[in-house]
């Protein structure tokens, strides 16, 4: 699944779950390190706990970040917007 950041540095996240676990995460474009340090703590993950870790997370004075970002598109993903 393909999910179109909105007011953060990376563009894209492409992600795969199976079923309610999240199996993969790429963040495209953002902090390299940090992205990729998200992506392998998430891996493994039932969706619905990332989810309620990652919501609402900041990134310096914008509303969102890319974990915020992961989210909403796990949220999306679940049908849950």
């Amino acid at each position: 699944m393909e999910y179109k950041t909105r007011g953060v540095c990376s563009r894209l996240i492409q992600f795969e779950l199976d079923g309610d676990i999240i199996k993969s995460v790429q963040f495209v474009g953002g902090c390299d390190g940090n992205t990729k340090g998200l992506s392998r703590l998430v891996e493994g993950m039932k969706a619905q706990e990332a989810i309620s870790r990652l919501e609402g997370i900041t990134c310096g004075m914008k509303p969102t970040s890319c974990p915020d970002q992961l989210a909403k598109a796990l949220k999306q993903a679940l049908g849950q917007q």
